[in-house]
């Protein structure tokens, strides 16, 4: 079974959504990368199963993305902080609108992740996005033990980046 078939399996059909937004963005040029577990999983030694994929777009960009988005299919429904788009699978599909990913598309990478090609955000960044996803006190606690869970598997493959985690972080990552 190859990466993308397994992840067709977990998703109930999602590489087939991932694909049509991946080369949906490619084929209009729009400024964007996979943030969240989709790019720790790049980075890390081994990837992990996951029904989300979070990305963001250029900031004024989004809307349009949006609307080629929608001419695809795919349903969309809007927040304070993000866009969350629903293909035909399990997958769940979210466009971060936040400050902090904003900068991420111009220092992504291209990436083979569980078998699409996509962009992905830097090592750096993925990092910084994990470490303000685990910092957010709104955040349910489960969401920040996977996030907590996603810091130490980058650091275990990548160790140089303890230097860049916080002291609190850094604490609570066994040694």
């Amino acid at each position: 079974m190859t990466q993308r078939q397994f992840y067709d399996w977990q998703t109930l059909g999602g590489g087939s959504d991932v694909l049509a937004l991946v080369n949906a963005l490619e084929q209009h040029e729009f400024p964007w990368c996979m943030i969240g577990g989709l790019a720790v999983n790049h980075w890390a030694a081994e990837p992990m199963a996951t029904a989300d994929v979070d990305l963001v777009i250029a900031a004024g960009r989004v809307d349009e993305a949006v609307a080629v988005l929608t001419e695809l299919g795919f349903a969309d429904n809007r927040f304070e902080w993000s866009v969350s788009l629903k293909g035909q699978s399990k997958v769940s599909i979210q466009i971060s609108t936040e400050e902090i990913y904003q900068e991420f598309p111009a220092r992504a990478v291209p990436a083979d992740v569980h078998g699409i090609l996509m962009r992905v955000a830097s090592l750096e960044d993925t990092l910084r996005g994990k470490l303000a996803a685990f910092s957010d006190p709104g955040r349910r606690s489960s969401k920040r033990q996977k996030d907590l869970a996603d810091i130490s598997r980058l650091i275990e493959v990548h160790p140089h980046l303890l230097s860049l985690l916080p002291q609190n972080v850094a604490l609570r990552l066994e040694p």
